[in-house]
């Protein structure tokens, strides 16, 4: 695969995700931003939760979307591209620029990100799901990076990934550290947040086709 961005240099970090995804679909990638990057992103995280920034997560589309506690329990806050903050842009910036490289190598036509803040507080969870809505097939690559330093295996809150269909399907688990990409196609995998002994951050979203 010859991955060129900016029509010279190869950049590694976005060739990595490009090859996760063509190759068995997912991946995870530690330290995918820099450090000081991601704790500006963690502080804004804080303030705007502690400012009460945040509502319950729901589930569903339109008017199907609902609260419910029985499958997933964290609190969300959508970015809004016309109040980005500073560092916000520049992640989303980066986010861009891994959508023209996805879309250049597998013609994905990917055309647009969506995403959110979320806050796990301790005992949060989300069961298992597919990012996909049922019949609309719109988001394509989920992509999350965690703004969680020092976690520990007992602080919980693992991202628990299905690589096969069933019940008893194999799975990875991914640690929720702070600085770690995970991304992977939105409708092949079925995942689950398991309950967080600790706050639990993330920055989640869903690179959309056009609909």
């Amino acid at each position: 695969m010859n991955l060129l961005v900016e029509g010279a240099a190869v950049n590694e970090r976005y060739r990595a995700v490009v090859e996760a995804l063509a190759g068995p679909g997912w991946g995870v990638f530690p330290d995918f931003l820099p450090r000081d990057q991601v704790r500006e992103l963690a502080r804004e995280c804080r303030a705007l939760w502690d400012a009460g920034g945040f509502r319950h997560a729901g589930i569903g589309n339109g008017p199907t979307l609902q609260v419910n506690p029985e499958v997933r329990t964290d609190r969300v806050m959508w970015l809004n591209d016309d109040l980005l903050t500073p560092i916000q842009r520049q992640w989303m910036d980066v986010l861009d620029d891994l959508r023209l490289a996805i879309n250049r190598e597998l013609a994905l036509g990917l055309f647009e990100f969506e995403g959110h803040f979320a806050v796990y507080p301790p005992g949060s969870y989300y069961r298992r799901h597919l990012d996909q809505f049922k019949g609309i097939g719109l988001r394509t690559v989920t992509a999350i990076l965690y703004l969680n330093e020092e976690w520990k295996e007992e602080d919980g809150g693992q991202l628990r990934l299905f690589l096969e269909s069933g019940e008893e399907s194999p799975y990875v688990e991914v640690q929720p550290e702070a600085g770690t990409l995970v991304s992977f196609l939105s409708g092949s995998f079925i995942h689950e947040v398991l309950p967080a002994n600790r706050e639990r951050m993330s920055l989640t979203g869903w690179y959309r086709k056009r609909g």
